[in-house]
């Protein structure tokens, strides 16, 4: 079984459901609110873990009740917790928005917790290294990303990084990461081309290979020295996009760590993406192995 090390966020989701976002200045009213556990860091262990891999989590959680139900969200997916500290204070929190036009949402992160999480602490580099893939995202302090992807490297373990939020990149994590997971927005912000195609090329003179994911439309593989290959998602209909991005990550992880050929992973992975989006939530949306098969061979 492959071993996943997720270095990353744990957020309590304030998930408010409305037929129309609204505007700057307008007030709507809603039809149902729930708090849900997420965080692109849990999420994305979650993701990897109900996939079918062994996953270890480092970050933390505050001492509150929502840090309570954080860690033990994680444990019931069969995450290992050992490395999840718990801090003084509040727990991250995303404020989310979901709409009925096609599940879109919009988030604010407020970090809290996870704004402790800036550097790696004894024994966090030796799970690491014990890995066989290290997902990262941008919603802790870049200089833990740094210190994580530096480890990897340092191990040889494949880093797989999610630039979200979008942020400019120091060049040193560029030049330690594997594989970059930018959405279509992502992709924009960090080269200032709206092309993805043409966006994916310029970032390999940064990192070795690119995965844009586009939603609906699926994603698209760029590596140096080959043809950019697109690959397309399965056509469902969309309930709420959250955590769908997570959940392909996850599932990418695990399926690259388990030796599929890149194109097998990424259809693999938009199988595991396409049944989360049919359901609300972010972890709680997440696929289990035999649904992501089943889907995967439909």
């Amino acid at each position: 079984m492959s071993h996943i090390v997720v270095l990353g966020s744990t957020n309590m989701d304030l998930v408010a459901f409305v037929e129309k976002a609204p505007q700057r200045g307008e007030t709507v009213t809603g039809r149902e609110f729930r708090t849900i556990p997420g965080g692109k860091g849990a999420n994305q262990a979650v993701a990897a873990a109900r996939a079918g891999a062994t996953v270890s989590m480092i970050g933390a959680v505050g001492n509150d009740s929502f840090g309570t139900r954080l860690r033990s969200t994680l444990e019931r997916a069969g995450v290992d917790t050992g490395r999840l500290r718990t801090t003084e204070g509040d727990s991250g929190t995303a404020h989310i928005v979901v709409d009925d036009d096609g599940g879109g949402n919009a988030i604010v992160v407020i970090p809290a917790a996870n704004g402790t999480v800036d550097h790696l602490t004894p024994g966090d580099e030796e799970l690491i290294a014990s890995a066989d893939a290290l997902l990262l995202q941008l919603e802790i302090p870049l200089a833990a990303v740094l210190a994580g992807a530096l480890a990897a490297r340092a191990h040889g373990v494949r880093t797989i990084l999610t630039p979200a939020p979008a942020q400019p990149l120091p060049v040193d994590l560029l030049n330690a990461t594997d594989l970059l997971l930018p959405n279509e927005h992502e992709v924009a912000t960090l080269t200032g081309r709206t092309d993805p195609r043409s966006a994916a090329l310029a970032l390999l003179e940064e990192v070795p290979e690119v995965v844009v994911t586009l939603g609906a439309a699926g994603c698209l593989y760029a590596a140096r020295g080959a043809e950019p290959l697109t690959v397309p998602a399965p056509e469902v209909t969309a309930v709420d996009t959250t955590g769908a991005g997570d959940t392909f990550a996850g599932a990418l992880a695990v399926a690259l760590a388990e030796g599929r050929p890149m194109p097998d992973a990424l259809a693999w992975a938009a199988a595991a993406s396409a049944l989360s989006v049919q359901r609300p939530g972010a972890s709680e949306s997440m696929p289990h192995r035999p649904e992501i098969d089943a889907q995967y061979t439909s």
